[in-house]
C-alpha cells in the first residue's frame, strides 16, 4: 500500500503565505509541532526517520535532495565526475561553519566518514550507504582505519572514489551516515549529540526528554536560511490532532479517526487541508526458504487472495493507494503503468492445486510476525488475515514482537 499524509495548518500559517510580496515572517516567529524523542542525533548512527527529523536539520552533508528527489549541492557546491564514472572530486563552499564558528574543510568530511565506518561507531547504516567507496569494507571489518577511497586534496576539495560506476552513488550520499560532525565534539565521548555542534539550518537550544525539544535559527547558515525563529517540538503532548483544535500546535498529520471531519467541506478543517504523497510503501514479505512459501505458486496464491482495492477504500478510507510495485509515487523511477497481481480467488485456487502441496490441507502451520503489544493487531493486518481465511481457508496465526 502507498500511503499519503494529510495534514492541517492552522489558517494563520496560509494567512502569512498570502501576505504581499515584500512582507517577511517576523525573524522571531515560532513553529509548534508534535513531536517524539529522538533515539539519537547522531548522524552516523541514526537509522530511522524518528531521529532523521531533527537530524536533518541541525546537520548536512555533501549533497541533498532537492524538491525532485534528485541530488543537488549543499556544502559541496559543485562536482566533477571522472570519464570512468568512479572519481567524484567534490569542491566545497567556503562560507560553511559549524555552529560555535569553526569553518568546515575536506578534512572534516574525511573524517567523518571514517568515523562513521570504525566498528567502535557501531552504526547500522555505514555498509549500505557508504559501502560503495574503496576501503570502506577494510574499515569497517576493523583492518584499517583509513578509507583508501576518501582524498584530501586541499582544504576546500575532496575525492572519493568508489569500486564501480554507479549512477545511484551521490543519491546515497544524501543519507544522514555521510553528513559532516565535529571531530573535538565527537571525540569527547558519551552522548556528545545531545549538544550537538552542527552546520543545518537549525541549532539544538533545549531538549526536555519526553517534553519539549526546541530548534532555534541558525542565523549564519550558509543556505536558504529558516523564516522562523524556532521549531518548538511538544514530545509526547498528546493527540496531534486534538492539540491542533485548540491551537497548541500549528500542522498535524490526520489520522483515520479524523478523516471524516477534516474532509467534510463544510467543515471548520477542509480549508486548512493539506494531502500529499508519504514516499513510503507497506508490504508483507513471504520468507522464499521455508515451507510453504518455498512454493512460487504459495506466494502468488496468498497475493492474489488479497483484495487491495477494498482494503484500501474500506480499511483505510481511501487515506492509501493500492501498490503496484515498490516505489511509491514522488520518488525517481515510480511507473504509473506498472501492473502488479489482480486480486483472483479462482487463480488463487488453482495455483494452491498446482503446488507442491496440492491443497490448504497440505500447509503446514503458517506465522505471520508483524510489531506490536498486547495482542492488539493493526485494522489492515486484520482484514488481511480475515481474507486468507474466507478466500483461501486457511488460518494464519499472528506473532507479536515488542519494539526494542
Amino acid at each position: 500500500m502507498m500511503k499519503r499524509v494529510i495534514y492541517l495548518f492552522l489558517s494563520v500559517v496560509l494567512l502569512l503565505s498570502l501576505l504581499p510580496i515584500g512582507c517577511q515572517l517576523g525573524q522571531e516567529a515560532k513553529l509548534n509541532l508534535y513531536g517524539m524523542d529522538p533515539v539519537t542525533l547522531d548522524p552516523a548512527v541514526s537509522g530511522e526517520m524518528l531521529s532523521h527529523e531533527y537530524i536533518l536539520q541541525i546537520f548536512g552533508g555533501l549533497v541533498c535532495l532537492d524538491d525532485n528527489l534528485e541530488p543537488a549541492p549543499n556544502i559541496a557546491r559543485e562536482w566533477e565526475i571522472s570519464n570512468d564514472g568512479r572519481t567524484y572530486t567534490f569542491y566545497l563552499r567556503k562560507d560553511v561553519k559549524f555552529h560555535d564558528g569553526r569553518k568546515v574543510t575536506a578534512d572534516d568530511f574525511k573524517y567523518s566518514l571514517e568515523r562513521a565506518c570504525d566498528p567502535d561507531t557501531r552504526s547500522l547504516t555505514a555498509a549500505t550507504y557508504l559501502g560503495d567507496i574503496l576501503g570502506v569494507k577494510e574499515v569497517i571489518t576493523g583492518q584499517t582505519k583509513e578509507i583508501s577511497g576518501v582524498r584530501v586534496i586541499d582544504d576546500y576539495t575532496l575525492q572519493i572514489t568508489i569500486d564501480t560506476p554507479k549512477s545511484y552513488f551521490l543519491s546515497k550520499l544524501t543519507y544522514p551516515t555521510g553528513f559532516v560532525v565535529d571531530r573535538q565534539e565527537a571525540e569527547s565521548g558519551g552522548e556528545w549529540w545531545r549538544q550537538p555542534n552542527g552546520t543545518g539550518p537549525f541549532k539544538l537550544k533545549e531538549w526536555q526528554e519526553e517534553n519539549l525539544l526546541v530548534l532555534e535559527k541558525n542565523k549564519h547558515y550558509y543556505g536558504e536560511k529558516a523564516e522562523v525563529g524556532s521549531v518548538v517540538f511538544q514530545l509526547w503532548g498528546g493527540v496531534p490532532m486534538n492539540m491542533y483544535e485548540v491551537g497548541e500546535i500549528d500542522v498535524s498529520d490526520v489520522y483515520i479517526h479524523y478523516i471524516d471531519k477534516v474532509t467534510d467541506r463544510t467543515g471548520p478543517f477542509y480549508q486548512e487541508l493539506q494531502i500529499v504523497p508519504e514516499l513510503s510503501f507497506s508490504y508483507i514479505g513471504f520468507n522464499h526458504t521455508k515451507p510453504p512459501f518455498d512454493d512460487v505458486n504459495l506466494r502468488r496464491a496468498f497475493s492474489q487472495a488479497i483484495d487491495k482495492d477494498k482494503l484500501v477504500s474500506l480499511v483505510f478510507r481511501d487515506m492509501m493507494q493500492r501498490a503496484d510495485g515498490i516505489l511509491p509515487p514522488g520518488i525517481p523511477g515510480f511507473n504509473e503503468s506498472l501492473s502488479g497481481l489482480d486480486y483472483d480467488v479462482n487463480e488463487a485456487e488453482e495455483l494452491i492445486a498446482n503446488s507442491k502441496y496440492g491443497s490448504v490441507d497440505g500447509l503446514p502451520p503458517i506465522t505471520i510476525t508483524t510489531i506490536g503489544w498486547g495482542g492488539l493487531i493493526s485494522q489492515g493486518l486484520e482484514a488481511i488475515v480475515y481474507e486468507w481465511r474466507q478466500n483461501l481457508g486457511v488460518e494464519v496465526k499472528v506473532r507479536q514482537l515488542e519494539p526494542q
